[in-house]
């Protein structure tokens, strides 16, 4: 949400003459005693709503939050996807399917070291894969001594992001309804360190944009991404399963 301000604040200035046109679709649910999440949620279709209403961005941005994500709705999103953003911070998530799939179907990765993106990383290699954030190493030396307030105020780009959420010019007639999330990012003791990753997460875009404007380099990471993706079957899964876990012998069918 936050690289999707930016963009809307470098268009808006005239600064997004070399910026691929986008559609940023975010899916996920919130729990009904989880309170940050649906702020989050609120956060993201309001800012999706000030972007989607701009004439400037016409063709150019697009943010959707959708509302009910399921497995119907991903045989539709994953096989049109051309980059899967898989954005825990490291250490955070502890595996993922949803990557596999994206994978499989030939969207690129812009990920951080974190769950199952290590292995994706490891079987396509690094050059098929947009790698941003800290790693898990660098987070624990960071903690205690977190400052994301520094962080923002030494990133022009992230101060000006963070000015349009304060100023509320994405709640106009809800005054103060984004200030959760808003004290969330300035917060030393947030536990996902967002400010943390932004700058490399706006560079590995960028990175990701400039790479999608070569269709040749782009398609051929598609093709590599998808035929990297076999480890992840269920059968291999399975196999392992049972050699490391539960050591069971195969039952053989009988040919009548």
């Amino acid at each position: 949400m936050l690289h999707a301000i930016h963009l809307y604040d470098r268009i808006r200035r005239g600064d997004g003459d070399d910026i691929v046109p986008r559609a940023i679709l975010i899916g996920g649910k919130a729990a009904p005693g989880y309170a940050m999440a649906k702020n989050v949620i609120k956060c993201i279709n309001n800012v999706a709503r000030v972007i989607n209403s701009d004439p400037v961005m016409e063709d150019r941005l697009r943010l959707v939050f959708y509302p009910d994500y399921n497995v119907s709705a991903m045989e539709l999103i994953c096989p049109a996807a051309d980059l899967s953003e898989q954005i825990s911070t490291a250490g955070k998530e502890a595996s993922g399917t949803g990557n596999m799939k994206f994978m499989m179907n030939g969207a690129i990765t812009i990920g951080t070291l974190d769950g199952a993106n290590v292995e994706i990383r490891e079987a396509v290699g690094e050059n098929n894969f947009f790698l941003f954030g800290l790693t898990v190493d660098e987070i624990d030396k960071v903690r205690g001594q977190y400052d994301p307030q520094a962080i923002i105020d030494s990133d022009e780009d992230f101060s000006r992001v963070m000015h349009l959420l304060k100023s509320e010019h994405f709640n106009r007639f809800e005054s103060g309804v984004l200030d959760a999330i808003h004290q969330s990012i300035c917060e030393p003791a947030d536990s996902w360190m967002t400010a943390a990753d932004f700058r490399s997460f706006v560079d590995a875009q960028a990175a990701a944009g400039e790479a999608y404007k070569d269709t040749e380099r782009w398609t051929t990471m598609s093709i590599l991404n998808t035929a990297s993706s076999g480890q992840f079957s269920t059968d291999r899964t399975m196999r392992e399963y049972n050699d490391d876990i539960w050591k069971l012998e195969p039952i053989k069918l009988s040919s009548k």
